[in-house]
C-alpha cells in the first residue's frame, strides 16, 4: 500500500481520528509487518547504507589502478557510472549528502571516475562538472586522501601529500604519534597507505585517462593546502612537513624492511576474511593496492581475500544502477530493528526474535584479540561489531543496543553474553566518564592538526551519544546511580550539554540525535524531569519543531555557522525528537501529538516511511550516510512507544532506550 500524505488543517491535528490509538494500531501493524518481512534468512536485518559519490568512484579507481577492467567489471562499470550521474547536483558538482553544497573532493572523484568509465569530457554533464570544479579552485584544493589517490595515478606530484614515513610503524607508544593514538578507522586506512607512499607505485590506468583540465595551474606547479585547521599548531606542523619533504630521502632506507614487514603483518593479521580489513571500504581498497605494489600474485590468498571483501559491498539498486557501500551495517540494523519490534509488541518467543537472537549469539566477539586491548589489556572481551564480522574492532555503541534488545526479551539463553558485554563496556569507559565508540582514551587532540588529518576525523574521542547508550544499557541492567561507571557517565553527559540545551550528535544528524540519546539515558537513570538540564533540552526540542509537526536538521549543522540549518522534516529525526520528549516525561504535550500526526500522515511505501534527506554521520563535515533502515524502524519505534504510553497506567518510559 502506498500512503500519500495530505495537508492537515491545524484544527485537525488533535482530532479524535488523527490521534486515534486504533488508527495507530493499524499503522504500527503495517510497519512492523514490513520490518518482519525484510528480515534476512540468517536472522539479521541489513538495509542499504548509501554514501556520497566517493566510494563508488574509488571502486572504479581501484580497478583502473589494477588494470582489471574486463570481464564482469566491464558489465558493472556502466551501472556505477549511472549511479554517479544520477546523484550529480544542480550546481554541477557532487555533494556529501542529498541536496548539499558542492564538495571539491567528491566532485573531482566523480568526474574522474566518469571519465575513466568512458564519459566524453565534452558531454554536457561533464562540462557542468568541470566548470563547477574549476570555479571551486580546481583539483589542487582536494583533501589529502584524494590527493594521495591522484598521486598514485600520476595526476599530482607526491609533494601534494603530507609525508608519512613507513617507519611510523616502529615508533614507540610514548612518541607523540603512534598508531594506537588514532582511531581504528584511521589506523586501518593509514597502514596500507604508508606502504603505498613508500613504494609510490603508478596505476596501470589502461585507458590512459588524464585530468589536466581540472587544474587552474598545472599540477606540477600547483601549491597544495596543508594547514586544514588554520591554527598556529597546524602552521608549525606544516613547517615540519616541509622539512620532512626534503629530508625523507636521506632516511628512507633506515629500518625500511622492518617497517615494511610490520605494516604487512598488521594488515594480514586483520584482513578479517570476507568482511575485509576494518570492515570498511577505504581500508580494504588500500590493502589491495598495497598488495599489488608489493608484487603479490593475483591468486595470492591475501590478495584474493581482500578483493572478495570489497565486492561484497556492492549494492545493485536495479538492473541499470549499482553503487559501492562503505561498509555493511547488519548488527546496527538488527539491534535497532529488534528494539522497534519489541516496542511494537513483538513476542520475544516469536520465530522472528529467536532467529535474530541466535544470530547475535553466533557473532559475539569473545576473543582476546583486538586493538582496544592496547589500553585495556586486563579487560575481558565480550561485545559486537557493526559489520557481520570485525573481531579486532567491536564497538560499545552496537554492543549497548544489542544488550538492550536481548535483555528486554527476558530469554535466559542470553544471560552470559549480556554479562560479558556489560563488563566489557564498563572496562572500556574513558577516564573522563564518557565512551568512544571503539577504544578508550583516544583523545590526543593535537593529532587533528597534522597535515595528514585535514579531514579532522583522526580520533575516536568520547561522545555524548555513545556514552548515553552505554549508560542506558547499564541502567536497564539494574546498575544503580551510585555505581562508579554510572555516576561518571551522568556527569559526562551533563558537562557536555550545549548552551542552548541540546547535545551534539557524533554518529547521527545531529543535535536532535544527541539530545534524544542524552534524554533517554537520563530517563533510564531516573533523573528528575524537573532537572534544569532536562528542562532546557525539552525547550530546545519544542523550539525546533517545524510547522508541519515534524523535526528536521541538515547535515550542514555540523558547521558551527550553520547549526540551525534545516531543509525539511524527516521521519527518522522526528522519531528521535519524539522519543527524547517522551523519555523526558512530555508524553501528552502538544508537540508530541503534532509529531505523531506528522508520522501518521507522512508518505509511506508499504509500511516504510519515505525519507530523502540523510540523517546518518560517518565523520562530521567529511562523510555522511543515508541509513535506509532508519525510516523503517525509528518511526515505528516512536509511534509504538506513544501508543503504549498512552494506553498504559504510567507515562514513564520503562526501558533504557
Amino acid at each position: 500500500m502506498n500512503v500519500a500524505a495530505r495537508k492537515l488543517d491545524p484544527n485537525e491535528l488533535f482530532s479524535e481520528e488523527s490521534l486515534s490509538l486504533d488508527s495507530l494500531d493499524a499503522l504500527i501493524n503495517e510497519s512492523a509487518n514490513d520490518l518482519r518481512a525484510s528480515q534476512k534468512g540468517g536472522g539479521e536485518w541489513l538495509f542499504e547504507l548509501e554514501p556520497d559519490a566517493t566510494i563508488s568512484a574509488e571502486y572504479i579507481f581501484l580497478h583502473h589502478f589494477l588494470g582489471d577492467i574486463e570481464g564482469d567489471y566491464a558489465k558493472l562499470e556502466p551501472k556505477l557510472a549511472n549511479f554517479l550521474r544520477s546523484i550529480q547536483c544542480d550546481h554541477g558538482g557532487w555533494a556529501l549528502y542529498h541536496d548539499g553544497d558542492l564538495n571539491i573532493s567528491a566532485s573531482v572523484k566523480a568526474y574522474w571516475a566518469l571519465k575513466l568509465a568512458g564519459d566524453d569530457p565534452e558531454a554536457s554533464h561533464m562540462v557542468r562538472a568541470r566548470e563547477a570544479i574549476l570555479a571551486a579552485g580546481g583539483a589542487a584544493k582536494c583533501n589529502v586522501f584524494t590527493r594521495a589517490t591522484l598521486a598514485l595515478f600520476g595526476h599530482v606530484p607526491w609533494r601534494a601529500v603530507p609525508v608519512m614515513p613507513l617507519q611510523i610503524m616502529l615508533l614507540p607508544r610514548w612518541f607523540p604519534f603512534h598508531l594506537s593514538k588514532i582511531a581504528y578507522w584511521s589506523r586501518t586506512v593509514v597502514v596500507p597507505l604508508l606502504i603505498l607512499q613508500q613504494l609510490k607505485p603508478l596505476a596501470r590506468n589502461p585507458r590512459g585517462v588524464t585530468l589536466e583540465e581540472l587544474f587552474l595551474v598545472p599540477a606540477e606547479r600547483s601549491s597544495y593546502p596543508m594547514n586544514a585547521t588554520g591554527s598556529r599548531l597546524g602552521s608549525v606542523l606544516v613547517a615540519v612537513d616541509k622539512v620532512l619533504q626534503v629530508t625523507q630521502p636521506l632516511f628512507a632506507h633506515f629500518a625500511q624492511k622492518k617497517a615494511l614487514d610490520t605494516a604487512v603483518s598488521f594488515i594480514s593479521d586483520r584482513l578479517n576474511g570476507e568482511d575485509g580489513l576494518g570492515g570498511i571500504f577505504p581500508a580494504m581498497a588500500n590493502a589491495v593496492m598495497a598488495f599489488e605494489a608489493l608484487g603479490h600474485d593475483r591468486d595470492d590468498p591475501h590478495f584474493v581475500t581482500a578483493r572478495k571483501a570489497i565486492d561484497r559491498l556492492l549494492f545493485h539498486r536495479d538492473e541499470d544502477v549499482s553503487y559501492c557501500q562503505p561498509c555493511l551495517s547488519p548488527v546496527w540494523d538488527t539491534s535497532l530493528g529488534m528494539c522497534a519490534l519489541l516496542e511494537a509488541g513483538e513476542d520475544p518467543s516469536s520465530e522472528v526474535f529467536q532467529k535474530a537472537g541466535d544470530w547475535f549469539l553466533e557473532r559475539e566477539i569473545a576473543e582476546t584479540k583486538g586493538d582496544w586491548r592496547v589500553r585495556r589489556p586486563d579487560v575481558a572481551p565480550g561485545g559486537w561489531a557493526f559489520q557481520y564480522r570485525n573481531d579486532y574492532y567491536p564497538d560499545v555503541d552496537d554492543t549497548a543496543v544489542v544488550v538492550a534488545a536481548l535483555d528486554r526479551s527476558g530469554d535466559p539463553r542470553y544471560k552470559n553474553a549480556i554479562e560479558r558485554a556489560s563488563d566489557w563496556v564498563i572496562g572500556m569507559q574513558s577516564s573522563d566518564g564518557g565512551w568512544g565508540a571503539f577504544e578508550p582514551e583516544n583523545t590526543h587532540s593535537y593529532l587533528n592538526h597534522i597535515p595528514f588529518a585535514d579531514h579532522g576525523a583522526l580520533l575516536d574521542a568520547p561522545t555524548v551519544d555513545v556514552t548515553a547508550r552505554c549508560l542506558s544499557m547499564l541502567a536497564q541492567l539494574g546498575y544503580p546511580r551510585d555505581h562508579d561507571a554510572v555516576a561518571k557517565a551522568i556527569d559526562f553527559i551533563k558537562r557536555e550539554q550545549e548552551e542552548d540545551g541540546s547535545w551534539f550528535g557524533r554518529w547521527g544528524v545531529n543535535y536532535i540525535y544527541g539530545t534524544w540519546s542524552a534524554l533517554s539515558a537520563l530517563n533510564a537513570v531516573d533523573e528528575d524531569p524537573r532537572d534544569p538540564a532536562i528542562q532546557k533540552a525539552i525547550t530546545w526540542l519544542k523550539d525546533r519543531q517545524r510547522p508541519d509537526g515534524g523535526w528536521g536538521e541538515d547535515c550542514a549543522s555540523y558547521d558551527e555557522n550553520r547549526k540551525r540549518e534545516v531543509k525539511a522534516s524527516t521521519p527518522s529525526q522526528t522519531a528521535w525528537a519524539l522519543l527524547g520528549l517522551m523519555a523526558a516525561g512530555e508524553v501528552e504535550c502538544d508537540a508530541v501529538a503534532r509529531g505523531i500526526v506528522y508520522l501518521r500522515t507522512h508518505p509511506r511505501e508499504n509500511g516504510r516511511w519515505k525519507e530523502e534527506h540523510w540523517t546518518g554521520t560517518g565523520f562530521p563535515q567529511v562523510f555522511m550516510l543515508k541509513y535506509h533502515g532508519y525510516a523503517a524502524y525509528f518511526p515505528l519505534w516512536a509511534v509504538a512507544r506513544y501508543r503504549n504510553l498512552m494506553r498504559g497506567n504510567s507515562r514513564k518510559v520503562a526501558h533504557g532506550l
